[in-house]
């Protein structure tokens, strides 16, 4: 009998790491390879040596409903890191008329809290929140602006809010059916599964650290600055990992998860389709301690700010899909936001705190019906060779539960004999990593 080979894993994402925990878990052989010296990829948090103090280097909101993440949080023993408020209850704030209010589903499925005024979007009807039903079964190049009905006030106070930030791209370009499959395990499985999760000191000490820590003390071999360059292949499977550097040689029975950003994939690995249209995110970090009444997060309705986040020692605003913000200047970038944050917070507009403006100009692909179509299944025509990451097919947009679903996949597909998709490739094959692009960097600080 084949003792079980060396899982080699390239990406220290959250991709990376849940294939890695749960694969350590199995008493499996891991090494962890990542080309910077960090881990967290674009979720991560680190010291800001202009604010002095830690912040992330995006805003990612968990609910209790993302069942993957929460399986990663208790498998590396992190639950406790996070506010979790006792109730499902999503505040939004119309920065243009002052109004506020909170989406509050019921506690099970049946959405019985559509009968009460109180918990819904105010000036809504019941009956218009039957509309979503229509994404079910939209047409696969449909999208959500075709589907729901773009000049309703539920459009402009719920769904459009919510589509550019789980799609990163607008209700007018963005699938409606990806967004149904949002929508059905959040609000459709009602309040139990729309409970917050919110890191109370930052992304690494929740979601990265724990990790890392979990893979020491069981054996893995961790290793930073490791980038990888090429990978040969033969006979159908992987058989080298290039890095600067240095080259790893594959055992007959070693396997490989690759858990890199897709333009990094599309280049190592030949004939990989991938996304090739991926939008900005814009986020702001102000220095400045919030009103203790002011809620953990809240949705922002009509101001520049679609998201804002209370942290211990920084408040923090989100703009997905921002092509209209990321050649604006951090200076007047940091003025526009913050007067969305005095709004939403009740704060005063003068003086603008010190705030820091985190560009990422290729932060997750465009989740269109035409870029949906690009996305790549876990298994590769490499026998050997299994993908993970955000823009993998995993049936949701480039989340975090995404990114976390596709690293349990890989993780799932180590040990079997092939993948369904293998077939013999040509002998001695080399797919070269071309040299990084300014582009191509994940985060862009101004």
């Amino acid at each position: 009998m084949t003792s079980p080979g060396r899982v080699h894993i390239v990406g220290g994402g959250v991709a990376g790491l849940a294939a890695a925990v749960t694969l350590i878990a199995k008493t499996h052989r891991v090494a962890l390879y990542e080309s910077s010296q960090h881990a967290g990829g674009r979720c991560r948090s680190f010291l800001d040596p202009e604010l002095g103090c830690l912040i992330d280097n995006g805003n990612h909101l968990l609910l209790a409903g993302n069942t993957a993440a929460l399986a990663y949080i208790e498998r590396i023993g992190a639950l406790d890191t996070f506010e979790r408020p006792a109730e499902a209850a999503i505040p939004f704030i119309d920065l243009a008329g002052g109004e506020r209010w909170e989406l509050r589903p019921s506690q099970g499925a049946v959405p019985w809290w559509l009968l009460s005024a109180a918990r819904r979007v105010p000036g809504t009807r019941p009956s218009d929140y039957l509309e979503a039903l229509r994404l079910r079964h939209a047409a696969l190049d449909a999208t959500v602006a075709e589907v729901l009905d773009p000049r309703s006030l539920l459009f402009h106070r719920l769904w459009q809010p919510l589509a550019v930030a789980a799609l990163n791209t607008s209700a007018e370009q963005g699938s409606a059916r990806l967004f149904w499959r949002v929508l059905a395990e959040t609000l459709g499985r009602g309040g139990s599964a729309c409970r917050a999760l919110v890191p109370r000191e930052g992304l690494s000490e929740s979601l990265i650290d724990p990790a890392l820590a979990l893979l020491r003390r069981k054996g893995a071999d961790i290793r930073f600055g490791a980038r990888l360059r090429a990978i040969n292949f033969a006979e159908g499977r992987a058989t080298e990992l290039l890095f600067d550097g240095d080259a790893v040689a594959l055992g007959m029975s070693d396997s490989v998860i690759l858990a890199v950003p897709a333009t990094t994939a599309a280049r190592l690995v030949p004939a990989l389709t991938v996304p090739d249209d991926h939008a900005p995110i814009v986020n702001a970090h102000f220095r400045c301690v919030a009103p203790a009444e002011a809620p953990l997060f809240a949705g922002l309705i009509g101001g520049t700010a679609e998201w804002v986040f209370k942290k211990r020692e920084v408040i923090s605003v989100t703009v997905s899909a921002a092509d209209r913000l990321v050649d604006e200047p951090a200076e007047s970038l940091r003025e526009r936001l913050w007067r969305d944050v005095a709004a939403a917070y009740r704060i005063p507009p003068e003086p603008v705190p010190p705030g820091r403006i985190v560009k990422e100009r290729r932060a997750t692909f465009r989740a269109t019906p035409g870029q949906l179509e690009r996305r790549p299944a876990t298994a590769t025509r490499w026998n050997n060779l299994h993908l993970a990451g955000d823009y993998v097919d995993s049936g949701l947009p480039a989340t975090v539960e995404g990114a976390i679903r596709s690293g349990f996949a890989a993780a799932a597909r180590i040990g079997r004999n092939r993948n369904p998709a293998a077939v013999v490739a040509p002998v001695a094959t080399r797919q070269m990593e071309t040299p990084e692009t300014a582009e191509d960097r994940q985060r862009a600080l101004p």
